[in-house]
């Protein structure tokens, strides 16, 4: 079975971002190009209008790029439930009020029941102490919360 994958902003910024000087960061960057160009081709990835507003703001030559970057990515439409849910998973203390961008990529990749939501964000998204409280959420508005990971979790895991 090919997993669907929702691919974050963060996924694209670390893929296009010049190298950083910071070895973790740089680390990264390195880890998503090696998703990217291998892995990510045993996948179905997906993005939203979402990450096509946040990859489009900053430097204009930056976001050219980002924007680039997924031409070819389909885009999953918007509806109603999905800022809904977003509100919920902020309300409930999934999220804070602070992150609802990416409450709303949460909510737009459980709602089109996809696999794995892919982010480098481990402060709002990718968060262990808040993967208990956002499945939750999602699970009492009859929705299934994605897997949350880090392309270093998916390098060579996916057939």
């Amino acid at each position: 079975m090919t997993r669907q994958i929702y691919i974050e902003t963060s996924v694209v910024s670390y893929l296009t971002s010049r190298e950083s000087s910071d070895i973790i960061k740089s680390a990264c960057q390195q880890i998503t190009k090696l998703w990217w160009n291998n892995d990510r081709l045993n996948t179905i990835s997906y993005i939203s209008p979402y990450v096509i507003k946040e990859v489009s703001a900053g430097d204009p030559q930056a976001a050219s790029e980002r924007i680039e970057t997924l031409r070819n990515i389909p885009l999953l439409p918007i509806t109603p439930e999905i800022p809904e849910l977003a509100e919920f998973l902020l309300l409930g203390g999934g999220l804070p009020p602070k992150a609802k961008i990416d409450a709303l990529h949460i909510a737009c990749a459980a709602y089109h029941e996809l696999d794995i939501l892919l982010t480098w964000n481990c402060t709002h998204i990718a968060n262990p102490s808040q993967l208990p409280v956002i499945r939750g959420l999602c699970s009492a508005k009859g929705y299934k919360l994605p897997e949350l990971v880090t392309p270093f979790e998916l390098m060579g895991v996916l057939p």
